[in-house]
């Protein structure tokens, strides 16, 4: 049925483009001006509740059984964790948010505009967006690996939720919303690498370019997820954390590494401090509709979506692990891994610009920031090229993630699903991002792409009306049946 659904979906947008493309974008503004302060309010609750199970008793309930060790290591966990859930998204905003931030202060501070834009950068990036994957994570381990369900997300409502239309519907659109995320992030992954490669060779490539580069990731994505969470998913894994490192490692080594840690020590204290009334966008911490709009209630909604997929990967590879370890594993060690990465690159495109003595946007590009920022690096042709070689790896272990959660669903919610459903969900995704692809270059006024990820925007919604029901359901399953080990 979601392939159905999908091709449906499809076929109405080629027949009608431009009149699809609208309605999505007006559906996607009314979603985040009508829904944006719920969607602030879900955050910092998911946070709240988060930490408070983790710091209780709670905590404790280990997913599996109580002398069990964990699958993974941390190593590994915490590779595969946060390839799946930021990945690409760290390289596209690396200099361009941060800089955007200091150029365009949210809200009059005290601090000063670095700083600031640090904080705000760590507030879209930071524990707010790992408790909407976390949240899942939990109650989708519990279910799978305490109270032995299928993994399919229907099946945390179940106790409650009896009505199998109900239940299937909950599932489709998981399914959907998860391919449009997957989607448009290869579509902005391609275009980003298709962005370097015509920087560093000073060429004009174009749509075929992108499809090529399309081929090679679900390609390789294919082949990982084929061989399965240990010998695929897991080795590209641990090898993109690693270049990663390196990269980051590189670069703080070259900048200001004094201005770098004052200000990754700093933004992260006043981020802690503040961290409740900006969630609340409240009194002096309210940056307005019209910015809320464009960037906090866009992330929030554009984490929901991905929560769902993202979650459940995490939780596929956390059995062994007390919630205490998911939970607080989930919200602080990518949380602090991504403020340092901000506060490296922020820092030192902060000090460029002041070398500079002024700013004409030369990082205000998404997809071209990183390559001019490398460009005042020693070795900037390594830089770039590893730049790519790294999103390429992003990708595929988004790509991947998402085919053995989707092959998961499509297998009647098996825990190691067949490699057909990985071959045919490898085939499907491929086949849709060409297809948004070839279209968004036929009709060059129709920007495809932007419309995939605003399309997640829409179908986030329900989605985060549905989290709150299912974090009911799952407290009350904790609290009846006092899962608490002796």
């Amino acid at each position: 049925m979601s392939l159905g659904i999908l091709s449906f979906l499809t076929l109405v947008v080629f027949i009608a483009t431009e009149a699809s493309y609208n309605t999505i974008e007006n559906t996607s503004i009314w979603v985040r001006n009508y829904f944006g302060p719920f969607y602030l309010y879900l955050g910092l609750g998911c946070v709240l509740l988060l930490l408070g199970i983790a710091i209780s008793p709670l905590g404790k309930i280990k997913l599996g059984k109580p002398s069990e060790r964990p699958e993974h290591s941390f190593w590994a966990w915490t590779a595969m964790l946060y390839s799946a859930g930021m990945g690409a998204g760290i390289l596209l905003r690396a200099v361009q948010e941060p800089v955007f931030m200091q150029q365009n202060p949210p809200y009059p501070s005290q601090a000063s505009p670095d700083i600031l834009a640090l904080v705000y950068t760590f507030y879209q990036w930071g524990f707010t967006a790992w408790a909407f994957y976390g949240l899942f994570a939990m109650v989708i381990g519990y279910f799978l690996f305490v109270k032995k369900r299928k993994v399919l997300v229907s099946a945390t409502i179940s106790d409650v939720v009896t009505n199998k239309p109900s239940k299937t519907a909950i599932d489709i659109l998981t399914v959907i919303t998860t391919v449009f995320g997957l989607v448009a992030a290869i579509g902005l992954g391609t275009t980003q690498i298709n962005g370097g490669i015509n920087y560093i060779f000073s060429s004009q490539n174009g749509a075929l370019t992108t499809l090529l580069l399309t081929t090679i990731i679900s390609s390789l994505a294919f082949y990982s997820a084929w061989n399965g969470v240990n010998k695929g998913i897991k080795v590209i894994s641990k090898v993109n954390i690693l270049i990663t490192i390196a990269l980051l490692l590189f670069t703080f080594a070259n900048s200001d590494m004094s201005a770098v840690v004052f200000n990754f020590y700093n933004a992260t204290v006043q981020y802690v401090i503040e961290f409740i009334p900006m969630s609340l966008a409240v009194g002096d911490y309210n940056p307005g509709v019209v910015f809320l709009t464009d960037w906090t209630y866009y992330y929030w909604a554009f984490w929901i979506a991905w929560a769902p997929f993202t979650g459940i990967f995490i939780a596929r590879i956390s059995k062994g692990r007390s919630l205490r370890q998911l939970l607080l594993g989930v919200l602080i060690v990518p949380s602090l891994g991504t403020f340092f990465w901000f506060s490296v690159f922020g820092t030192s495109a902060f000090q460029l610009i002041e070398g500079w003595g002024s700013y004409q946007g030369e990082f205000s590009g998404v997809f071209s920031s990183l390559f001019i920022f490398f460009a005042n690096y020693p070795m900037a042709s390594i830089l770039n090229l590893t730049t790519i070689l790294l999103l390429i790896g992003f990708l595929v272990t988004s790509v991947d993630s998402a085919v053995y959660v989707l092959s998961m669903f499509s297998d009647k919610g098996k825990k190691n699903p067949s490699k057909t459903h990985r071959l045919l969900w490898s085939v499907i995704i491929f086949l849709t991002s060409v297809a948004l692809i070839l279209l968004g270059n036929a009709k060059p006024e129709i920007n495809v792409l932007i419309a995939a990820q605003k399309l997640l925007i829409i179908t986030s919604l329900p989605f985060a009306f549905f989290m709150v029901i299912m974090t009911v359901i799952f407290l009350k399953q904790l609290i009846k049946k006092k899962k608490l080990p002796s």
